[in-house]
């Protein structure tokens, strides 16, 4: 079942507000975690730790977010408008 655009929109904006400030915390917590069990990374190696994972929360998500900031695809086209008399 394909979700509507005002469907797509509104759960989009949930996972970026709600869901997105999660998975940082999440992410952060999972960086110290493996920091104070071996040890520090080195600096390039932390960065790359730090992109994949801010890659992979979008991959899910693909779906949701194609074509969210075009116009509403469900919104039927008006015919041309007369001017005004």
């Amino acid at each position: 079942m394909a979700l509507s655009y005002k469907t797509r929109k509104r759960l989009a904006l949930l996972i970026l507000l709600v869901g997105m400030p999660l998975y940082v915390i999440a992410a952060v917590s999972l960086v110290n975690w493996a920091d104070a069990r071996w040890g520090r990374l080195p600096l390039w190696g932390e960065f790359a730790v730090y992109v994949g994972l801010g890659l992979l929360w979008a991959l899910p998500f693909r779906g949701i977010f194609r074509g969210i900031g075009q116009e509403d695809p469900d919104k039927e086209k008006a015919g041309p408008e007369d001017p005004p008399s």
